[in-house]
């Protein structure tokens, strides 16, 4: 029954969800917000970072999984989510955790079985493979989805004895 957590990084909203794996499903533990306000970046990174280890050292999740930076329109928006993901992988880091960094098609094909789906798509199949009988919030509902995700792709690695293998940069390998 490994603990595991989920980040949907952002330089405002960072969502959280912590899921049980149980081996032959997951359950639900928590999940939520990390709101950072509108003050300066340095201030909402910090937010982040503090956010990130509290809920670490409140639930003991043993792994992270992490949405990988997308490169969108708007390259300052892209830096800012970089450095708020950076902020709660360190937080992480510090805490001990294995990081295993995913892309949102990934989350999504392991989620709702297409990298196409759309957030209401995951957040649905977030509800029903937890057993949830209220939305969580969109962020947390990404989280979950993250978490859920690395549960997957653990069970499946560890069977064949790669749990836990990492290359340069902390990415699992594959």
């Amino acid at each position: 029954m490994t603990l595991i957590l989920g980040i949907d990084p952002g330089s405002r909203i960072t969502g959280y969800g912590v899921v049980r794996d149980l081996g032959r499903g997951c359950e639900y533990v928590a999940s939520g917000c990390i709101r950072t306000g509108s003050g300066l970046l340095h201030e909402r990174l910090q937010s982040v970072f503090r956010g990130v280890r509290e809920v670490i050292q409140t639930y003991g999740p043993v792994t992270m999984g992490i949405e990988q930076v997308f490169m969108a329109k708007n390259a300052d928006s892209a830096l800012k989510l970089g450095q708020a993901r950076g902020a709660a992988i360190v937080a992480a880091a510090e805490e001990g955790l294995e990081i295993a960094e995913y892309t949102a098609t990934q989350v999504k094909q392991a989620i709702a079985g297409t990298g196409g789906a759309d957030k209401q798509q995951v957040q649905m199949m977030v509800m029903h493979l937890l057993k949830l009988t209220q939305k969580p919030q969109i962020d947390a509902s990404d989280a979950l989805a993250i978490a859920l995700c690395h549960a997957h792709t653990r069970s499946s690695l560890i069977p064949h004895g790669l749990a836990g293998a990492r290359s340069r940069g902390g990415r699992l390998r594959l």
